[in-house]
């Protein structure tokens, strides 16, 4: 029980809810028929499960709840980034008024009063909302504290201030379970990684964006986290891992499909464009059928969501200048009714896609 997450609670509350409704349907059509003490029993139980999920994890029991949750999360996100807000111009506001003594203790104070105060909003708050708005403001600050150390002290811009900022992001993301400070981090480390690969080639670290194969070691390492490090209790955060691993192998391929002179290899730009064309559509088909495999979707979508921005991109090299508009955007509707062909063959496959079994 103490090892799910929230999100596991209420995926399991709402598998109680359609399994009451399923099983009212089925003893109407007299398909079942359960005895009044198997009934009593079965709702018992579940009344149970709801009952310590909504008590550890504050879930949500109903549809009204869920559509109010929806609400609370908007409100939630707009808060902590009103108030990062707040505080970053609060700073700058009366920031040339302060002696530098009383700076550094601000920025070192600021960021660690926020950390406790989302420890502490976390102990309390089951909904995890509030916990959730005060790590946002958290990171926020020490982003803030870092940047202002620097220009207080003539520091130099480096990459290694990404270091940190990733550290807490990945400490609160998992602490308070938001995905949103994960994906903070996860950028904060791709970052990293491919400003230290840009240097190793010599390149000066804010420049590493100008070859994109730079982003390819953070890839790899996003995609072996999932693999090697297990999320009990996080079943959220592998298919972030999965998917900003995609994005972080797919973007650099497409940019470098279209714009060959920024790669490192020593090739006519030419070859070199034409080369990764064509890792790009062997790629995304290998991701598709990973997933299909593996039975993740979010895998399965990425993949073939850049599969078709492959094929489109190489459709408009070869025949936008040639063919008359009509028949430009006729083709790429027929090519848009192949795919949705063949995803409804492989759906009518044994395989489960999409988080669903086949039919």
């Amino acid at each position: 029980m103490n090892m799910l997450s929230r999100q596991e609670a209420q995926k399991r509350a709402d598998q109680i809810h359609v399994f009451r409704g399923e099983l009212d349907r089925l003893e109407q059509e007299g398909v079942i028929a359960f005895s009044a003490e198997q009934r009593q029993r079965v709702a018992e139980h579940h009344r149970g499960l709801l009952a310590r999920y909504s008590q550890n994890f504050d879930i949500d029991r109903d549809m009204r709840a869920s559509q109010l949750s929806l609400g609370m999360r908007i409100a939630s996100l707009f808060g902590a980034l009103a108030l990062s807000v707040s505080v970053f111009l609060l700073f700058y506001q009366f920031w040339g008024w302060i002696a530098t003594i009383t700076q550094m203790v601000i920025l070192i104070a600021a960021p660690l009063g926020m950390l406790a105060i989302t420890i502490l909003i976390q102990r309390k708050d089951s909904s995890g909302y509030f916990a959730k708005l005060a790590a946002l403001v958290t990171f926020a600050c020490f982003v803030l504290n870092i940047t202002m150390l620097g220009q207080i002290f003539n520091i130099t811009p480096s990459d290694k201030a990404l270091l940190p900022w990733a550290a807490l992001a990945f400490l609160l993301a998992y602490a308070c379970d938001l995905r949103l400070l994960l994906v903070a981090g996860i950028l904060c480390m791709v970052a990293f990684v491919a400003a230290r690969t840009g240097t190793w080639n010599g390149m000066y670290w804010l420049s590493f964006g100008e070859r994109p194969e730079n982003f390819f070691p953070a890839a790899a390492l996003l995609l072996a986290v999932p693999q090697f490090i297990r999320h009990q209790g996080y079943a959220s955060f592998p298919p972030m891992y999965r998917i900003f691993g995609l994005l972080t192998i797919f973007l650099p391929v497409l940019a470098m499909g279209n714009w060959g002179n920024s790669s490192y290899l020593e090739w006519d730009a030419d070859f070199i464009e034409g080369f990764y064309q064509v890792a790009g559509f062997v790629s995304s088909a290998l991701v598709v059928w990973l997933g299909v495999r593996k039975q993740w979707p979010e895998v399965i979508n990425t993949g073939v969501t850049f599969f078709i921005i492959f094929l489109y991109t190489k459709i408009f090299d070869w025949w936008w200048e040639s063919m008359p508009k009509y028949l430009f955007f006729l083709v790429l509707g027929l090519v848009a009714v192949l795919f949705l062909l063949v995803l409804k063959r492989l759906r009518a496959t044994n395989y489960k896609l999409f988080g669903g079994e086949a039919s």
